[in-house]
Protein backbone atom coordinates (compact mmCIF):
# COMPACT_ATOMS: atom_id res chain seq x y z
CA UNK A 1 0.00 0.00 0.00
CA UNK A 2 1.50 3.16 -0.66
CA UNK A 3 1.50 6.04 2.28
CA UNK A 4 -0.83 8.38 1.69
CA UNK A 5 -0.34 12.29 2.01
CA UNK A 6 -0.17 14.03 5.24
CA UNK A 7 -0.52 18.09 5.02
CA UNK A 8 -1.01 20.30 8.54
CA UNK A 9 -4.01 22.16 8.42
CA UNK A 10 -4.54 23.89 11.95
CA UNK A 11 -1.81 25.54 14.34
CA UNK A 12 -2.70 26.28 18.13
CA UNK A 13 0.10 27.49 20.91
CA UNK A 14 0.41 28.57 24.36
CA UNK A 15 4.04 29.69 24.73
CA UNK A 16 6.16 31.98 26.47
CA UNK A 17 6.00 34.38 23.80
CA UNK A 18 2.51 34.28 23.25
CA UNK A 19 -0.75 32.77 23.29
CA UNK A 20 -2.09 32.21 19.98
CA UNK A 21 -0.89 32.04 17.13
CA UNK A 22 -0.21 35.13 15.86
CA UNK A 23 1.02 36.59 19.09
CA UNK A 24 3.37 34.31 19.42
CA UNK A 25 5.16 34.22 15.71
CA UNK A 26 5.29 37.94 15.24
CA UNK A 27 7.17 38.02 18.98
CA UNK A 28 9.35 35.13 17.77
CA UNK A 29 10.02 36.77 14.86
CA UNK A 30 10.62 40.13 16.39
CA UNK A 31 13.52 38.58 18.79
CA UNK A 32 11.03 38.67 21.89
CA UNK A 33 12.50 36.44 25.15
CA UNK A 34 9.67 35.19 27.18
CA UNK A 35 12.12 34.26 29.63
CA UNK A 36 12.21 35.69 33.17
CA UNK A 37 12.02 35.63 37.08
CA UNK A 38 10.32 32.70 38.05
CA UNK A 39 7.13 34.15 39.73
CA UNK A 40 4.88 30.49 40.26
CA UNK A 41 6.71 29.65 43.38
CA UNK A 42 9.93 31.20 45.81
CA UNK A 43 13.14 30.18 43.39
CA UNK A 44 15.03 31.74 45.80
CA UNK A 45 17.12 28.99 47.12
CA UNK A 46 17.78 27.22 44.00
CA UNK A 47 20.37 27.96 41.66
CA UNK A 48 18.54 28.42 38.76
CA UNK A 49 15.34 31.33 39.09
CA UNK A 50 14.46 31.88 35.40
CA UNK A 51 11.87 30.18 33.24
CA UNK A 52 9.56 30.95 30.13
CA UNK A 53 6.69 31.34 32.14
CA UNK A 54 3.67 31.65 29.85
CA UNK A 55 1.49 35.20 31.08
CA UNK A 56 -1.40 36.09 31.24
CA UNK A 57 -3.22 33.13 31.16
CA UNK A 58 -6.69 32.55 32.15
CA UNK A 59 -7.98 28.75 32.17
CA UNK A 60 -11.24 30.14 33.10
CA UNK A 61 -11.54 31.98 29.29
CA UNK A 62 -11.82 28.35 28.00
CA UNK A 63 -12.94 25.68 30.07
CA UNK A 64 -15.49 25.55 32.71
CA UNK A 65 -13.70 26.63 36.05
CA UNK A 66 -15.52 23.32 38.06
CA UNK A 67 -13.99 21.16 34.97
CA UNK A 68 -10.59 23.21 35.19
CA UNK A 69 -9.77 22.54 39.13
CA UNK A 70 -9.71 19.06 37.89
CA UNK A 71 -6.79 19.19 35.87
CA UNK A 72 -3.18 19.79 35.82
CA UNK A 73 -1.56 23.24 34.29
CA UNK A 74 -0.09 20.89 31.35
CA UNK A 75 -3.64 19.44 31.18
CA UNK A 76 -4.87 23.08 30.31
CA UNK A 77 -2.51 24.21 28.08
CA UNK A 78 -2.34 21.16 25.84
CA UNK A 79 -6.12 21.30 25.76
CA UNK A 80 -5.98 25.21 24.64
CA UNK A 81 -3.33 24.64 22.17
CA UNK A 82 -5.28 21.32 20.71
CA UNK A 83 -8.94 23.55 20.99
CA UNK A 84 -7.07 26.55 18.97
CA UNK A 85 -5.60 23.84 16.57
CA UNK A 86 -8.95 22.17 15.84
CA UNK A 87 -10.68 26.35 15.79
CA UNK A 88 -8.14 26.78 12.68
CA UNK A 89 -8.09 23.72 11.04
CA UNK A 90 -12.12 24.47 10.49
CA UNK A 91 -13.03 20.97 10.83
CA UNK A 92 -16.61 20.05 12.05
CA UNK A 93 -17.13 16.80 13.28
CA UNK A 94 -20.27 14.66 12.47
CA UNK A 95 -20.96 10.83 12.89
CA UNK A 96 -20.19 10.06 9.48
CA UNK A 97 -16.26 11.41 10.01
CA UNK A 98 -16.06 10.95 14.43
CA UNK A 99 -14.39 7.40 14.10
CA UNK A 100 -11.41 9.23 11.56
CA UNK A 101 -10.23 11.92 14.20
CA UNK A 102 -7.71 10.97 16.76
CA UNK A 103 -5.71 12.97 19.12
CA UNK A 104 -2.00 12.31 20.29
CA UNK A 105 -0.62 14.68 23.02
CA UNK A 106 1.69 13.76 24.67
CA UNK A 107 4.07 14.98 27.81
CA UNK A 108 7.70 14.50 28.73
CA UNK A 109 6.83 15.06 32.61
CA UNK A 110 2.90 15.68 33.26
CA UNK A 111 1.30 16.57 36.12
CA UNK A 112 4.48 16.78 38.60
CA UNK A 113 3.70 20.14 40.38
CA UNK A 114 0.66 18.46 41.16
CA UNK A 115 2.05 15.29 41.95
CA UNK A 116 4.06 17.76 44.39
CA UNK A 117 1.19 19.66 45.99
CA UNK A 118 -0.84 16.77 46.29
CA UNK A 119 1.88 15.27 48.32
CA UNK A 120 2.43 17.91 50.70
CA UNK A 121 -1.28 18.62 51.46
CA UNK A 122 -1.20 14.80 52.47
CA UNK A 123 1.76 15.38 54.93
CA UNK A 124 -0.53 17.89 56.17
CA UNK A 125 -3.60 16.58 56.74
CA UNK A 126 -3.46 12.66 55.92
CA UNK A 127 -5.66 10.71 52.84
CA UNK A 128 -8.22 12.77 53.14
CA UNK A 129 -6.72 15.58 51.71
CA UNK A 130 -5.70 14.08 48.49
CA UNK A 131 -8.58 14.78 45.74
CA UNK A 132 -11.00 12.25 44.16
CA UNK A 133 -9.77 13.89 40.56
CA UNK A 134 -5.59 13.53 41.97
CA UNK A 135 -5.04 11.01 39.17
CA UNK A 136 -7.23 11.86 36.21
CA UNK A 137 -5.75 15.56 36.99
CA UNK A 138 -1.81 14.39 36.58
CA UNK A 139 -1.77 11.36 34.03
CA UNK A 140 -0.46 12.03 31.11
CA UNK A 141 -2.88 10.70 28.61
CA UNK A 142 -5.68 13.02 29.89
CA UNK A 143 -4.86 16.02 27.44
CA UNK A 144 -6.05 13.44 24.68
CA UNK A 145 -8.77 12.20 26.54
CA UNK A 146 -10.38 15.13 27.63
CA UNK A 147 -9.94 16.05 23.76
CA UNK A 148 -11.25 13.03 22.84
CA UNK A 149 -14.44 13.86 24.90
CA UNK A 150 -14.94 17.46 24.38
CA UNK A 151 -15.00 16.82 20.39
CA UNK A 152 -16.40 13.59 20.08
CA UNK A 153 -13.52 12.15 18.68
CA UNK A 154 -13.31 8.18 18.46
CA UNK A 155 -9.66 7.96 16.12
CA UNK A 156 -6.87 6.82 18.03
CA UNK A 157 -6.39 8.46 21.30
CA UNK A 158 -3.42 7.92 22.88
CA UNK A 159 -0.20 9.82 24.24
CA UNK A 160 3.16 9.67 24.08
CA UNK A 161 6.05 10.34 26.38
CA UNK A 162 10.05 9.96 25.61
CA UNK A 163 11.14 13.37 27.41
CA UNK A 164 12.60 15.89 25.48
CA UNK A 165 11.45 14.26 21.65
CA UNK A 166 7.50 13.87 22.80
CA UNK A 167 6.07 16.27 21.28
CA UNK A 168 8.32 15.23 17.62
CA UNK A 169 7.42 11.78 18.05
CA UNK A 170 3.78 11.85 18.77
CA UNK A 171 3.65 14.46 15.19
CA UNK A 172 5.43 11.71 13.67
CA UNK A 173 3.62 8.49 14.43
CA UNK A 174 0.43 10.61 14.15
CA UNK A 175 1.53 11.38 10.60
CA UNK A 176 2.17 7.99 10.28
CA UNK A 177 -0.80 6.43 11.19
CA UNK A 178 -3.13 9.02 8.71
CA UNK A 179 -0.29 7.43 5.57
CA UNK A 180 -1.07 3.67 6.90
CA UNK A 181 -5.03 4.42 7.12
CA UNK A 182 -5.95 4.88 10.61
CA UNK A 183 -7.24 7.92 10.38
CA UNK A 184 -7.87 10.39 8.34
CA UNK A 185 -7.54 13.26 10.89
CA UNK A 186 -4.99 13.40 14.35
CA UNK A 187 -4.73 16.35 16.57
CA UNK A 188 -0.79 16.53 17.39
CA UNK A 189 1.80 18.21 19.64
CA UNK A 190 3.46 18.12 23.21
CA UNK A 191 2.45 20.02 26.05
CA UNK A 192 4.31 20.62 29.72
CA UNK A 193 3.91 22.73 32.79
CA UNK A 194 6.47 21.62 35.03
CA UNK A 195 7.89 25.00 36.76
CA UNK A 196 7.52 24.00 40.61
CA UNK A 197 10.67 23.63 43.12
CA UNK A 198 11.09 19.47 42.25
CA UNK A 199 11.71 20.08 38.70
CA UNK A 200 13.52 22.97 38.74
CA UNK A 201 15.18 21.89 41.26
CA UNK A 202 16.48 18.45 39.90
CA UNK A 203 17.35 20.32 36.83
CA UNK A 204 19.68 22.83 38.61
CA UNK A 205 20.70 19.87 41.28
CA UNK A 206 22.31 17.89 37.51
CA UNK A 207 23.61 21.43 36.61
CA UNK A 208 21.71 21.01 33.71
CA UNK A 209 20.00 25.25 33.56
CA UNK A 210 21.25 28.34 33.18
CA UNK A 211 22.18 30.42 36.46
CA UNK A 212 22.01 33.81 34.37
CA UNK A 213 19.37 34.93 36.97
CA UNK A 214 20.22 38.38 36.90
CA UNK A 215 19.58 38.48 33.33
CA UNK A 216 16.65 36.05 32.30
CA UNK A 217 16.14 37.92 28.93
CA UNK A 218 19.64 36.63 27.85
CA UNK A 219 20.18 33.77 29.65
CA UNK A 220 19.57 31.17 26.78
CA UNK A 221 22.54 31.74 24.85
CA UNK A 222 22.18 28.43 22.20
CA UNK A 223 25.77 28.25 20.23
CA UNK A 224 27.44 31.10 22.07
CA UNK A 225 30.10 30.79 23.77
CA UNK A 226 29.41 31.74 27.52
CA UNK A 227 26.06 29.17 26.94
CA UNK A 228 25.78 28.23 30.52
CA UNK A 229 22.86 25.26 30.28
CA UNK A 230 19.37 25.68 29.57
CA UNK A 231 16.14 27.67 30.96
CA UNK A 232 13.21 25.57 31.30
CA UNK A 233 9.85 26.34 29.86
CA UNK A 234 6.41 25.65 30.12
CA UNK A 235 3.01 25.74 27.23
CA UNK A 236 2.04 23.75 24.24
CA UNK A 237 1.69 23.28 20.66
CA UNK A 238 -0.29 21.21 18.37
CA UNK A 239 -1.32 20.96 15.31
CA UNK A 240 -3.81 19.32 13.23
CA UNK A 241 -2.54 16.83 10.56
CA UNK A 242 -4.80 15.51 7.71
CA UNK A 243 -4.80 13.66 4.93
CA UNK A 244 -4.69 15.46 1.58
CA UNK A 245 -7.06 14.74 -0.38
CA UNK A 246 -9.64 14.35 2.60
CA UNK A 247 -8.11 18.45 3.19
CA UNK A 248 -8.16 19.56 -0.60
CA UNK A 249 -11.71 17.67 -0.66
CA UNK A 250 -13.07 20.31 2.20
CA UNK A 251 -11.34 23.28 0.86
CA UNK A 252 -8.96 23.41 3.88
CA UNK A 253 -6.04 25.86 4.74
CA UNK A 254 -2.96 23.95 3.74
CA UNK A 255 0.30 25.32 6.00
CA UNK A 256 2.97 23.21 4.90
CA UNK A 257 2.99 18.70 3.83
CA UNK A 258 4.89 16.58 7.14
CA UNK A 259 7.12 14.58 4.36
CA UNK A 260 9.67 12.82 6.61
CA UNK A 261 10.11 12.31 9.67
CA UNK A 262 13.40 9.89 11.61
CA UNK A 263 13.97 8.60 14.58
CA UNK A 264 16.90 7.07 16.30
CA UNK A 265 18.78 5.48 19.46
CA UNK A 266 21.65 6.57 20.87
CA UNK A 267 22.40 4.04 22.81
CA UNK A 268 25.39 5.84 24.91
CA UNK A 269 24.00 7.63 28.10
CA UNK A 270 21.13 8.66 29.42
CA UNK A 271 22.03 12.27 29.85
CA UNK A 272 25.00 12.90 27.58
CA UNK A 273 24.92 13.04 24.03
CA UNK A 274 26.51 11.95 21.35
CA UNK A 275 26.60 13.05 17.61
CA UNK A 276 25.73 9.57 16.05
CA UNK A 277 22.22 9.13 16.92
CA UNK A 278 20.93 12.74 16.03
CA UNK A 279 22.65 11.82 12.75
CA UNK A 280 20.81 8.86 12.07
CA UNK A 281 17.70 10.47 13.01
CA UNK A 282 18.29 13.12 10.16
CA UNK A 283 18.88 11.02 7.86
CA UNK A 284 16.18 8.78 8.43
CA UNK A 285 13.87 11.52 7.55
CA UNK A 286 15.37 11.97 5.24
CA UNK A 287 15.20 9.02 3.65
CA UNK A 288 11.56 8.66 4.44
CA UNK A 289 10.78 12.30 2.70
CA UNK A 290 12.64 10.80 -0.36
CA UNK A 291 14.64 13.75 0.18
CA UNK A 292 18.97 14.52 -0.63
CA UNK A 293 20.38 16.62 2.09
CA UNK A 294 20.77 19.74 -0.27
CA UNK A 295 16.73 19.76 -0.65
CA UNK A 296 16.84 21.42 2.76
CA UNK A 297 17.04 25.10 3.78
CA UNK A 298 16.06 25.56 7.13
CA UNK A 299 16.45 23.45 10.45
CA UNK A 300 14.62 24.37 13.66
CA UNK A 301 17.81 22.59 16.11
CA UNK A 302 17.29 20.94 19.61
CA UNK A 303 19.86 23.65 20.47
CA UNK A 304 19.28 24.10 24.18
CA UNK A 305 22.07 26.19 25.06
CA UNK A 306 24.18 23.38 26.68
CA UNK A 307 27.94 23.46 26.35
CA UNK A 308 27.75 19.99 25.03
CA UNK A 309 24.84 19.70 23.48
CA UNK A 310 24.97 22.65 21.13
CA UNK A 311 28.32 21.03 20.02
CA UNK A 312 27.26 18.05 19.68
CA UNK A 313 24.41 18.93 17.70
CA UNK A 314 26.40 21.43 15.23
CA UNK A 315 28.73 17.65 14.60
CA UNK A 316 25.39 15.87 13.81
CA UNK A 317 24.47 18.14 11.56
CA UNK A 318 27.92 18.13 9.65
CA UNK A 319 27.70 14.76 9.59
CA UNK A 320 23.81 14.51 8.04
CA UNK A 321 24.22 16.67 5.89
CA UNK A 322 28.20 17.11 4.73
CA UNK A 323 28.92 19.80 2.56
CA UNK A 324 25.52 21.27 2.51
CA UNK A 325 25.73 21.96 6.05
CA UNK A 326 27.44 25.13 5.51
CA UNK A 327 24.60 26.68 3.31
CA UNK A 328 21.70 25.95 5.89
CA UNK A 329 20.58 28.11 8.14
CA UNK A 330 20.11 26.69 11.70
CA UNK A 331 18.21 28.31 14.21
CA UNK A 332 17.32 27.82 17.91
CA UNK A 333 13.69 29.51 19.07
CA UNK A 334 14.57 28.09 22.62
CA UNK A 335 16.82 30.98 22.45
CA UNK A 336 13.20 33.02 23.21
CA UNK A 337 11.15 30.16 24.65
CA UNK A 338 13.67 28.48 26.84
CA UNK A 339 12.88 24.53 26.74
CA UNK A 340 9.34 23.34 27.04
CA UNK A 341 10.78 19.70 27.53
CA UNK A 342 8.15 17.56 26.10
CA UNK A 343 6.23 20.40 24.28
CA UNK A 344 9.33 21.68 22.70
CA UNK A 345 8.58 19.62 19.42
CA UNK A 346 4.93 21.23 19.62
CA UNK A 347 5.92 24.56 19.93
CA UNK A 348 9.09 24.13 17.61
CA UNK A 349 7.01 21.96 14.82
CA UNK A 350 4.37 24.69 14.51
CA UNK A 351 7.59 27.74 13.84
CA UNK A 352 9.04 25.26 11.24
CA UNK A 353 5.86 25.41 9.43
CA UNK A 354 5.47 29.24 9.78
CA UNK A 355 8.53 29.48 8.37
CA UNK A 356 7.75 27.70 5.13
CA UNK A 357 4.13 29.86 5.32
CA UNK A 358 5.52 33.17 5.65
CA UNK A 359 9.53 32.49 4.21
CA UNK A 360 11.33 33.68 7.38
CA UNK A 361 13.63 32.14 9.54
CA UNK A 362 13.30 33.62 12.99
CA UNK A 363 16.28 34.20 14.88
CA UNK A 364 18.56 33.03 17.45
CA UNK A 365 18.98 35.62 19.96
CA UNK A 366 21.80 36.26 22.30
CA UNK A 367 24.48 35.43 19.97
CA UNK A 368 26.95 37.55 21.62
CA UNK A 369 30.01 35.66 20.70
CA UNK A 370 29.43 32.64 18.79
CA UNK A 371 31.54 29.39 20.28
CA UNK A 372 34.20 28.79 17.27
CA UNK A 373 33.16 25.26 17.27
CA UNK A 374 29.84 25.78 16.53
CA UNK A 375 30.91 27.34 12.77
CA UNK A 376 27.08 26.89 11.05
CA UNK A 377 24.16 29.57 10.29
CA UNK A 378 22.44 30.40 13.16
CA UNK A 379 20.61 33.34 12.01
CA UNK A 380 21.98 35.25 14.63
CA UNK A 381 19.89 38.06 16.13
CA UNK A 382 17.51 38.89 13.30
CA UNK A 383 15.00 37.44 11.07
CA UNK A 384 15.63 36.56 7.30
CA UNK A 385 13.67 36.40 4.48
CA UNK A 386 14.45 33.53 2.69
CA UNK A 387 13.44 31.19 0.66
CA UNK A 388 12.32 27.93 2.48
CA UNK A 389 10.69 24.62 0.68
CA UNK A 390 12.03 22.62 3.16
CA UNK A 391 12.51 23.24 6.48
CA UNK A 392 13.86 20.08 9.30
CA UNK A 393 12.96 19.90 13.17
CA UNK A 394 14.95 18.80 15.54
CA UNK A 395 14.33 17.39 19.38
CA UNK A 396 16.22 14.99 21.37
CA UNK A 397 15.92 13.76 25.11
CA UNK A 398 17.00 11.85 27.97
CA UNK A 399 17.10 8.36 27.58
CA UNK A 400 19.08 8.81 24.50
CA UNK A 401 16.20 9.32 22.23
CA UNK A 402 16.22 10.97 18.88
CA UNK A 403 13.19 12.52 16.76
CA UNK A 404 13.14 14.67 13.13
CA UNK A 405 10.14 15.93 11.54
CA UNK A 406 10.68 17.74 7.95
CA UNK A 407 7.94 19.86 6.36
CA UNK A 408 7.99 21.05 3.16
CA UNK A 409 5.94 23.76 1.19
CA UNK A 410 2.75 22.48 -1.27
Amino acid sequence: MSKRRVVVTGLGIVSPVGIGISAAWANIVAGKSGIVKISHFDASQLASQIAGEVQNFDVAQYLPVKDARRMGKFIHFGLVAGMEAFKDSGLEVTDQNAERIGVNIGSGIGGLPTIEETHNDYLAGGPRKISPFFIPGTIINMISGNLSVMYGLKGPNLAMVSACTTGTHCIGESARMIEYGDADVMIAGGSEATIGPLAVGGFASARALSTRNDDPATACRPWDKDRDGFVIGEGAGALVLEEYEHAKARGAKIYAEVTGYGMSGDAYHITSPNSDGPKRSMQNALKNAGLNADAVQYVNAHGTSTPLGDKNETEAIKLAFGDHASRLVVNSTKSMTGHLLGGAGGIESIFSVLAIHHQISPPTINIFEQDPECDLDYCANEARDMKINVAMNNNFGFGGTNGTLVFSKV
